[in-house]
């Protein structure tokens, strides 16, 4: 469970968003580094009701894809929640808004792996979310090269912080951005449903 939305609690959190369909262990390794180096209290993963940049063929229904994820999860600090849906927000610049409104004493920070700053040029607004919270990448597998030089990172570049402030990012004034090394974890939800198909 997350706090109660307009809760005063003053608190460092790690946002990891996405579909988690379904959710593994990389993505619980990205959230154990974000905790530990970036000296955070929680992170929250925020199961999609429906990624607009992914088709609805092959989406686990959001209860089972929750439950999933508390089952890998498994870790007191790491809180799954579906508070998409209680927002009504579609976009992730539109959901992390409403989680300052709501959370008005809370120091966020956006952590997503280096697959994503690939793509997030194709997000609405995308360049709202690093003006939002500062912005932590993790490394993936096969992406690690290409992300810095993606057009979001090209852009990020300007705002990059070094390695050694990583436990100062949560109070860092965005736009701040950081890419941080994490285990190399192979594992990726694509793989593993396709996994699931031949099978």
């Amino acid at each position: 469970m997350i706090p109660a939305f307009g809760s005063r609690l003053s608190l460092r959190i790690g946002l990891l968003g996405g579909s988690f369909n379904p959710a593994h262990a990389a993505h619980r390794e990205i959230s154990l580094t974000a905790l530990h180096r970036l000296k955070l209290d929680c992170v929250w993963w925020l199961v999609s009701p429906q990624n607009p940049l992914k088709d609805t063929d092959g989406m686990a229904p959001l209860a089972q894809r929750l439950r999933g994820a508390e089952a890998v999860a498994s870790h007191p600090r790491i809180r799954v929640t579906a508070v998409e849906s209680r927002l009504g927000t579609r976009y992730t610049a539109d959901t992390l808004q409403q989680l300052r409104r709501h959370y008005p004493n809370m120091r966020f920070v956006w952590l997503m792996g280096a697959d994503n700053l690939n793509q997030i040029r194709h997000w609405e607004s995308w360049q709202q979310i690093a003006r939002s919270m500062p912005i932590c990448v993790l490394d993936r597998p096969g992406h690690n090269l290409t992300a810095p030089q993606s057009l979001a990172g090209r852009w990020l570049a300007q705002y990059r912080r070094k390695p050694s402030e990583a436990a100062a990012l949560a109070d860092a004034k965005p736009p701040a951005f950081l890419l941080l090394k994490s285990k190399l974890n192979p594992l990726s939800a694509t793989a593993i449903r396709q996994g699931r198909k031949t099978r």
